[in-house]
């Protein structure tokens, strides 16, 4: 599907956009915002690839992946003022590259044999890897592992997915629903503020005598 891949490379940017802010953020010098925008765009593509054994991984098979990430990435650390003016508009980016990148993930999980939780695990894998490692490489807590409505909303997509291919919808619409799941769940967890809960806080323990 040519408009999949158009979306792929789109999410490619805005995540490269992503990681390379972070990179500025965190008062990187221009080699590590690179770094941080190619991680954050490829990151999770090339850990599924290499799980699944698809070698060379795809970044290698289709160069234009490395180029949009890099390119993004000194536009970034360029114009960093600018691009932080759209950070609201980034935000709608990024939930499109994240239902790609799940999608993309979870179908060719499953074209290499992976069961129900192999392929969604490979499909939130994909759309969040990159950001983990991102997270990690800056020094912060990974936003996956935060309250926000993030991996949840990429394993819901990535589920929904497996389950229309397995009944044998037709792929564009088992696609496009999974996708629409992906970034309708986003959006208005970041509109409303949805979080998923955590545990409360221990009481503190009577003092001894």
């Amino acid at each position: 599907m040519n408009l999949l891949y158009a979306l792929d490379l789109l999410g490619t940017a805005a995540f490269a956009a992503s990681g390379a802010l972070v990179g500025v953020r965190r008062q990187m010098d221009l080699f590590g915002v690179l770094v941080l925008g190619l991680v954050t765009a490829i990151g999770g593509g090339t850990l599924r690839d290499l799980l699944l054994g698809a070698i060379p991984p795809f970044s290698l098979q289709d160069e234009t992946y490395l180029y949009i990430s890099i390119g993004v990435a000194l536009l970034t650390f360029v114009g960093h003022r600018r691009i932080e003016e759209l950070a609201h508009p980034l935000l709608y980016l990024d939930a499109v590259g994240l239902a790609t990148f799940v999608v993309i993930g979870t179908e060719k999980a499953m074209a290499f044999g992976s069961g129900f939780l192999g392929a969604v695990t490979l499909g939130v894998m994909t759309a969040t890897a990159g950001g983990v490692l991102r997270d990690v490489l800056s020094n912060q807590v990974p936003l996956i592992l935060q309250r926000e409505i993030y991996a949840s909303a990429c394993f819901a997509g990535a589920a929904l997915l497996y389950l229309l291919k397995l009944l044998h919808w037709p792929r564009p619409l088992a696609v496009l629903l999974a996708a629409a799941l992906v970034i309708g769940l986003r959006l208005l967890a970041i509109r409303h503020n949805w979080a998923l809960p955590r545990a409360g806080q221990p009481e503190s323990s009577p003092q001894q005598d």
